[in-house]
């Protein structure tokens, strides 16, 4: 059934937050984005998902110290690891890179340029005085999850702006 806020017939626009090992940052991108959408009704017209660029971390599921500086915010993180694939650049409308690195990553996955315009850091949706990159606080202390939710939650509307800019 097509809700009454969503144009007949269209399809749900994509977006894949991607960092390393998809533990940390891409699964919070992913479940505060789920949030969002979620919020405002637009599960039908918005799908989330996240990924990393190592194929090791596959099967993982979102690092627990994540999970619990998300849980005291209010999100809900589960999911397992899984690598981005070049199909993927097909199957999304909206690739979000955590980092600068993360970025090259997805860039050599395609080196004709094809999909270049799909690739955006998450600093491209925050403030000029925003750092470029979002930092893996998987070798850090508590203070980097909060960073990194600070960050995805200030970015996130930008992003839903982005995929839907007629709202």
């Amino acid at each position: 059934m097509v809700r009454a806020d969503s144009p007949a017939g269209a399809r749900p626009r994509r977006v894949i937050f991607v960092c390393l090992g998809n533990i940390c940052r891409s699964p919070a991108g992913h479940g505060i984005m789920r949030q969002l959408v979620a919020a405002q009704g637009l599960d039908e017209r918005v799908q989330v998902d996240s990924a990393g660029t190592l194929e090791h971390m596959a099967g993982t599921p979102p690092d627990p110290r994540m999970k619990a500086a998300a849980a005291r915010r209010g999100y809900h993180l589960d999911g397992r690891a899984r690598a981005f694939s070049r199909a993927d650049f097909d199957r999304f409308d909206l690739v979000v890179a955590m980092d600068r690195s993360n970025r090259e990553d997805l860039h050599a996955l395609d080196p004709a340029g094809q999909y270049r315009d799909k690739v955006k850091l998450l600093s491209a949706f925050l403030p000029p005085s925003a750092p470029p990159d979002v930092p893996d606080p998987y070798h850090g202390g508590a203070e980097g999850f909060e960073r990194v939710l600070d960050l995805i939650e200030a970015a996130c509307p930008a992003i839903l702006h982005e995929l839907l800019p007629e709202r």
